[in-house]
């Protein structure tokens, strides 16, 4: 008997998974798609084409008012659809759809605002931010931290598989050294119990679990900021303890805004771009910011040039974090940050 062929949303997770896309990438474009099929009464997307998707994509812009992100967010999710699940093409040009994005000026917060937030955070909570405050993490990137990615001796963090599946090197301030090995303590405790107990294990990207099939239990493999519990794994279904929810800081954050008195719109970037802002206020290469902020592009670092109310830095072409030196780049700025 032959096997029944998977459904739609099962070839979208399989493509998916091929290309190695993050798991709330997935979860995104597969909601897309699951809506684009239900707007027009759950016709199968191989007997639609680009007159379809620009109705729905009209939708989102003209009802229910999207942000042009999101609606070229949407887009995105049916092309790879139509492209890596269907291997069709679209018969119009739909390019010419695509929703012009806002030009967006990042909120800065000052070095007060941020003493204010991080006394009312305290905890692993508040050891993250400092981190995303003095590494210039974004925060899915601070949570992602393994051991192996702290190197102490040389005051630096790697930052491996980030957005664009970009590894970088970034500073590491040396007034968190002694708050984050104190924690690693605990967590080194709390790794030892689960090994105890028979769990232990974390996720591994790519196939490094079938060629290392002990490392999944290794020190240096563990979380930063592991959760406090187990979850079940989506994928793979394997219990675990996994990193630290998002949401958990998010919250933390949100209510120390609120006790700080801040009338600011407020989330975990901003403390991403107060890192860099300093940076370019004393005149700093706007290649080495570009590196440490794991920018793709140097136009994405040039916005906080607009931010400042001032043309960019000199010395866009020079050397990066590579030729650099990131101890001597952080202990110049980052020691003397006394909320850290």
């Amino acid at each position: 008997m032959e096997p029944q062929p998977k459904k739609l949303l099962d070839q979208v997770r399989d493509a998916i998974r091929l290309k190695h896309y993050s798991y709330r990438t997935e979860q995104t474009y597969v909601g897309w798609i699951r809506r684009y099929i239900l707007f027009h009464n759950k016709t199968h997307p191989k007997e639609m084409g680009g007159a379809e998707v620009e109705a729905f994509l009209t939708h989102l812009a003209v009802e229910e008012h999207v942000a042009a992100s999101t609606q070229n967010q949407a887009l995105s999710a049916l092309l790879f659809l139509y492209r890596y699940v269907l291997h069709q093409e679209l018969e119009c040009p739909l390019e010419a759809v695509r929703a012009k994005r806002s030009r967006y000026l990042p909120t800065v917060l000052t070095k007060d605002e941020v003493c204010s937030v991080l006394q009312w955070v305290s905890g692993v909570h508040g050891l993250v931010l400092k981190i995303l405050y003095g590494s210039g993490l974004r925060l899915n990137e601070g949570l992602h931290l393994r051991i192996k990615d702290l190197d102490f001796a040389h005051r630096q963090i790697v930052v491996r598989d980030a957005k664009g599946s970009e590894s970088r090197v970034t500073m590491l301030p040396s007034s968190l050294v002694d708050p984050l090995q104190t924690h690693l303590q605990a967590v080194r405790q709390l790794h030892q119990r689960d090994l105890d107990r028979g769990y232990g294990s974390v996720y591994l990207p790519f196939a490094l679990e079938r060629k290392y099939p002990h490392a999944n239990r290794a020190w240096i493999w563990q979380f930063v900021f592991p959760s406090p519990g187990y979850s079940r794994d989506p994928r793979s279904g394997v219990v675990r303890r996994h990193h630290l929810h998002e949401t958990g800081v998010q919250r933390a954050l949100k209510q120390a805004v609120r006790r700080a008195g801040i009338d600011k719109r407020i989330g975990c970037h901003p403390f991403r771009h107060r890192f860099a802002t300093p940076l370019l206020e004393d005149g700093y290469d706007m290649r080495t910011v570009q590196e440490l902020l794991g920018h793709k592009d140097v136009k994405t670092t040039m916005i906080y040039t607009h931010v400042l109310n001032r043309g960019g830095v000199e010395g866009v072409g020079g050397g990066g974090v590579g030729g650099g030196g990131v101890g001597e780049f952080g202990s110049l700025l980052l020691c003397s940050r006394s909320v850290l």
